[in-house]
Formats: C-alpha cells, structure tokens, sequence
C-alpha cells in the first residue's frame, strides 16, 4: 500500500510531521493515521507550553490503540488545532491539511536537520 508522504515535510520515526512555514506546524502522517484506524480523540498542548525536541506533547486515541505524540523539534507552541477536539476524524481524513495538530516556533532551527527527508520516511515505511 502506498502512502502520502509529502515533499515538503520533515519527519520523526514515530511518524509525526513536521512542515517548516514560519512556525512549524505538526501532525500524524498518514501511515500513522491507516495504523491507528478511526481517530476518537486527540489531547494537544497549551498555547505557550514549551516542548522539548523529541518529548511527548500530547496522546491520539482511535478505536484500535492509544499513542503518544512527539514534538518533532522544540520550541513554543504558538497555535493548536481546536477543530480536532470536536472533529478528531479530520485526522484520518486530511492528515497533512486540516488534521494538523500544532505549531511549534522553533527554538533552534537545526532541530529539523535531525529528522528523516522523506525518502528516508518512505523507506522506513515500505
């Protein structure tokens, strides 16, 4: 099966994106979203908590499983996706736009370095 793996995204291997745009803004890939199955419920952060590059930030349930979610690079959340508390089921749908789940201002711009190009997430997914 093949998956959406945007060009203009950097990603960490416990499948979060990460698409530098000013802020960056983060969420599940779509891997991620077939393997949990129906997303029932997603907890985010505070506006103006501080994450750590590769802390958990928040969880994700679906009818299958709970995960963690991780903070692909650190810095202040300046915006989460309020949509999701009330329509989960964006993040199934639309991984990459309207389930996005927050933006984070970086704190140090070399966190993205660290993570995979998508051509390394692609072949950690096949």
């Amino acid at each position: 099966m093949s998956f959406d793996i945007r060009d203009d995204c950097r990603y960490l291997e416990t499948h979060e994106w990460a698409r530098p745009n000013g802020a960056v803004r983060v969420g599940i890939t779509d891997f991620a979203q077939d393997e949990l199955g129906d997303v029932v419920f997603v907890e985010l952060p505070e506006v103006g908590d501080d994450l750590d590059a590769g802390a958990q930030f928040g969880v994700i349930e679906s009818i299958k499983a709970v995960s963690d979610l991780y903070a692909p690079v650190g810095g202040e959340v300046t915006a989460v996706n309020e949509e999701l508390f009330d329509a989960p089921e964006l993040v199934n749908e639309e991984p990459f736009d309207g389930g996005w789940m927050l933006e984070i201002e970086p704190g140090d711009e070399g966190d993205l370095d660290d993570l995979l190009s998508p051509e390394e997430y692609r072949e950690q997914t096949e």
